[in-house]
């Protein structure tokens, strides 16, 4: 008995405690539905300054800063201080524009691929372009 008795008095206290613990006010909580277009458009905005940023931690981007008067720590801090809106306009702009091409590249593209179909078609006989080619003959003499 007496063994019995010393046991409830060691959990009399932690009991307690939990008692008064468990009689404190929880904190109120509001759940709303949130608009699909508010989620798309907060990982738009997300991606866009990701896009923005990995374009100016690019080597080539400072150095081109740089020469230009421009101190990179500046131009991060603006492109932190963008909304999300600019920052959409700005990642879409970094995509559009060319990658280090310009008219040059295209007219020598241009050129090799109306070479190449010119020289396939002329390997198969459809056209006489190239004289260098070994077309066969039709009529072996």
């Amino acid at each position: 008995m007496m063994g019995l008795q010393t046991l409830f008095r060691s959990l009399a206290l932690p009991m307690a405690m939990v008692f008064a613990l468990s009689t404190l006010p929880a904190p109120q909580v509001a759940a709303e539905m949130i608009e699909t277009d508010k989620i798309v458009n907060e990982e738009l905005a997300a991606d866009s300054r990701a896009k923005v940023e990995g374009f100016l931690a690019r080597d080539d981007v400072r150095q081109q800063l740089e020469s230009l008067g421009v101190d990179p720590a500046e131009a991060q801090a603006r492109v932190d201080s963008l909304s999300d809106q600019e920052a959409n306009q700005l990642a879409r702009h970094i995509d559009q524009a060319p990658a280090g091409q310009g008219a040059l590249g295209a007219v020598i593209g241009a050129a090799v691929l109306i070479f190449i179909v010119l020289l396939i078609t002329d390997l198969l006989g459809f056209t006489s372009v190239f004289g260098f080619t070994n077309k066969g003959s039709a009529n072996p003499s």
